[in-house]
């Protein structure tokens, strides 16, 4: 999964007088809502249109998929469906759908919507949504109250695929075949109603009285706010009109919080695999960075120490591998590789390469955080003249990816976060053939690689041929890692849960388990 940002359905202000409005018929509600600040904005409601972590948060309240993951699980379980199950070879996987559930505008879900959702998503294929995850997926059959996935190759990993909010489902009825919806309503069935809407504001979420599925209790009403900046969710964090920061809360202030400075928060972290990138475009040779050799240049002139230490106040760890630590699989391979942050050895492998210097590029980022750390890696890229590196910013974050999706920039930063607990997540989407980071890159070897992974259900077997993708990633560079991050979340003292909303592999958010004390 996952990138970062909030541009949702961009015509449906022209539905509206106004582009704040409520979505269920209004009632007093019976308790005030609390209020979650994130900088983490979503792509679209509609998803068929978001393949982003602020998206996939949202989208594992509001719908629901076959399958879901609970807390720390590896496996997933039923939700939509009543039982799953690889019939014979892994090429063919069925589900039975439940028989007593209803999207909130009271049409049931059925084995066809399954299949409609999934016929959508490919048929669509948005170039930000997550068409890329069901790469290997022939064609979908609904029968009954069942449902069966032919798969081109065998995949171990389909279940955690479809447990995916990739995998949620929509209404036919609702959610067209062959385009995004445009209507500013966005019927589920899980266990949250979209119940208000300001575009690029916030969103108002209440319990759904009709869910049924894995999800074992009813959570509170919830606002989600949506900011631009780390600095200004804090702002809010500050001014008391926020209960929570998720993905929010700047370095510095997290760094103070894990220190005890501050009576009136109550923090919770976790390890997390959510990994930062320089992603570069390796398009044809006449790019700056299409030679590899530019590109090695790029991977030993990185200093992670120091962009750990000084642009994140060590909320973050250095990252030497495509696969994060703590993932099946993990590698050093660009530590072993590539010195770090060595003028002279880059400077002699562009001038043995007869690449002339300065490389002029173009380095894509956001703002916030992202912006400093542009900056650092600027200055590190500059060295000894061999670089010269034009920062381009761009605040709104569907804008970003399209930008990068172009090919305008030569390098950009991406964050990713995993979309199930498995290193495939962050193979396949990322180096394997029509990646989600739309720089050019292909590997024939690579996509074979991924192909044998996907046959093992022992998913330790497959584990030398994770790392020896990681290897050939490494010798081609078409990104370079550089940290991954713990996960963190503030709250009050009277507000309870907010543990639940520590990442996990599974990028399940799950909002039903906050809480007030009483």
């Amino acid at each position: 999964m996952k990138r970062r940002s909030l541009g949702i359905a961009a015509g449906a202000c022209v539905l509206l007088a106004a582009c704040g409005y409520r979505l269920l018929p209004w009632t007093a509600p019976a308790e005030e809502p609390l209020v979650i600040g994130t900088a983490n904005s979503l792509t679209h409601l509609d998803p068929a249109g978001g393949y982003d972590s602020g998206s996939w948060a949202l989208y594992s309240n509001i719908y629901q998929s076959l399958l879901t993951f609970d807390p720390g699980a590896s496996v997933p379980r039923p939700d939509a469906a009543e039982s799953c199950g690889f019939t014979g070879p892994l090429t063919t996987y069925r589900c039975k759908v439940r028989g007593d559930l209803t999207f909130s505008n009271g049409h049931p879900v059925t084995a066809a919507a399954v299949k409609h959702s999934f016929d959508r998503v490919l048929e669509i294929r948005d170039p930000l949504g997550p068409s890329p995850l069901f790469a290997n997926l022939r064609s979908v059959e609904a029968s009954g109250s069942f449902v069966t996935f032919h798969l081109a190759t065998a995949d171990a990993t389909w279940p955690s695929k479809i447990a995916t909010p990739a995998g949620s489902i929509v209404d036919p009825a609702e959610f067209p075949r062959s385009g995004l919806r445009t209507l500013p309503t966005f019927p589920g069935s899980g266990p949250y109603l979209l119940s208000s809407y300001e575009e690029g504001d916030r969103i108002g979420l209440v319990p759904n009285p009709a869910y049924r599925g894995a999800v074992p209790k009813e959570g509170k009403p919830v606002e989600i706010r949506y900011y631009a900046t780390s600095q200004e969710v804090e702002k809010a964090w500050n001014a008391r009109e926020i209960d929570v920061a998720h993905a929010g809360l700047t370095a510095a202030t997290l760094a103070a919080l894990e220190n005890g400075e501050d009576p009136d928060a109550r923090l919770s972290v976790g390890e997390s695999t959510v990994a930062r990138y320089l992603v570069l475009n390796t398009r044809p040779a006449h790019r700056p960075l299409g030679r590899v050799a530019a590109r090695e240049a790029v991977a030993a002139l990185v200093d992670r120490g120091r962009l750990a230490e000084t642009v994140f106040e060590d909320t973050v760890s250095p990252l030497y591998s495509l696969v994060p630590r703590g993932v099946t699989g993990h590698g050093t391979d660009f530590y072993d590789v590539y010195p770090e942050s060595d003028p002279r050895w880059a400077a002699r492998r562009l001038r043995d390469a007869g690449v002339s210097t300065p490389v002029r590029i173009k380095l894509g980022h956001q703002l916030g955080s992202a912006a400093a750390e542009a900056r650092a890696l600027k200055a590190q890229l500059e060295r000894r003249g061999l670089f010269r590196v034009e920062l381009v910013e761009e605040a709104d974050w569907v804008r970003y990816q399209e930008r990068y999706k172009s090919g305008e920039f030569d390098a950009y930063v991406l964050q990713w976060s995993p979309d199930f607990p498995d290193p495939d997540t962050f193979v396949q989407p990322l180096v394997g053939s029509d990646n989600t980071l739309h720089n050019g890159y292909a590997s024939a070897g690579i996509d074979r690689s991924i192909e044998a992974t996907q046959r093992f259900v022992d998913r330790h077997r497959s584990i030398e041929r994770f790392r020896a993708i990681q290897r050939v990633v490494a010798e081609d560079v078409p990104l370079v890692p550089l940290w991954q991050k713990k996960s963190y979340v503030v709250t009050r003292p009277a507000v309870t849960g907010g543990h639940s909303l520590v990442a996990d592999d599974s990028g399940v958010w799950r909002l039903w388990e906050l809480g007030r004390q009483r």
